[in-house]
């Protein structure tokens, strides 16, 4: 028969195994629509095609969770709209790397922030091991090349700044009593942020570039935001930062599959060291052992 103990730590593997195949269908969307937008940059622009993403995902949210604007408190409205910031200057960042170096190193860059966020919030030598783990598969997935511009490298650490904050806000709307309708309202606020840019290219964007726009913004930013959030219900932000490593592993077999690039012997070994990583979170989920077992 099921001890306390043991079946409190099998429901929170469960939880934890769920916020796994959340992050990981947020990351197959985020990586898509990714190679959808590369498509539209020539003609709509890069920050243009961020803006106008935004904005559309906004309104499919807005519409979708029907977020309340009365009854919230100060502290409710400061994380909505630092959520909403860190979202909209994570993904510029991310789109102006991609736009000047290759998709997997720019989304292996991105990584750094979540993986930071995991390894200085590991309250056991095993979370922050698991950590070095993911970050080493990581490493090993950049070893795709490339030429690296300078300053796509300098965007690509920026955006690693605003993902590792986005790590934290997730966990923490995630947790709070607004949900999901906060999430659309985030993302409000980062359509209004982003509007300098997506004004301006309303009239570049072609019939054919409001497909891929509308398609790039639900699977991309709508669901990913969304399942993103839903996943930090689930856990802690140290175990989501270790899940986000997914992005890169999923942002390299996309490129493979799209974008005609080769998967290597050390892209095969990165892939397996994050999904041991991802193995060795949801085994360990509920364990409560001494911090340094």
């Amino acid at each position: 028969m099921p001890t306390p103990r043991s079946a409190a730590q099998a429901a929170t593997r469960s939880a934890t195994l769920r916020a796994v195949l959340l992050v990981l269908s947020g990351s197959i969307g985020m990586q898509v629509a990714a190679v959808l937008a590369i498509g539209v940059f020539d003609t709509v622009g890069v920050l243009g095609t961020s803006g106008l993403r935004f904005a559309i995902a906004a309104a499919f949210l807005l519409v979708l969770f029907r977020p309340r604007l009365t009854g919230r408190t100060r502290e409710e409205w400061t994380g909505i709209v630092i959520y909403g910031a860190a979202m909209a200057a994570m993904n510029v960042f991310l789109y102006l790397a991609i736009a000047r170096i290759p998709l997997g190193i720019a989304v292996t860059i991105d990584f750094l922030g979540p993986c930071l966020v995991a390894f200085f919030a590991s309250r056991r030598l095993r979370e922050g091991l698991l950590a070095l783990v993911a970050f080493g598969g990581v490493a090993l997935i950049a070893g795709l090349g490339g030429p690296l511009d300078p300053l796509g490298l300098v965007f690509a650490a920026l955006a690693a700044v605003c993902f590792g904050l986005y790590t934290v806000l997730a966990a923490r709307v995630g947790k709070s009593a607004g949900g999901l309708p906060s999430v659309a309202l985030s993302v409000a606020v980062a359509a209004v942020l982003t509007l300098p840019f997506s004004v301006p290219a309303i009239s570049s964007a072609g019939p054919a570039d409001w497909g891929v726009l509308a398609l790039s913004a639900l699977v991309g930013m709508a669901l990913a935001f969304t399942v993103d959030t839903l996943a930090a219900k689930l856990t802690s932000a140290r175990v989501i930062g270790v899940l986000f490593a997914f992005d890169p592993v999923v942002g390299t077999l996309v490129g493979v599959l799209f974008l005609g690039q080769i998967l290597t012997a050390p892209v095969v070994a990165g892939i397996a060291l994050v999904v041991a990583a991802g193995a060795g979170i949801v085994w360990f989920a509920g364990q409560h052992q001494p911090r340094l077992d």
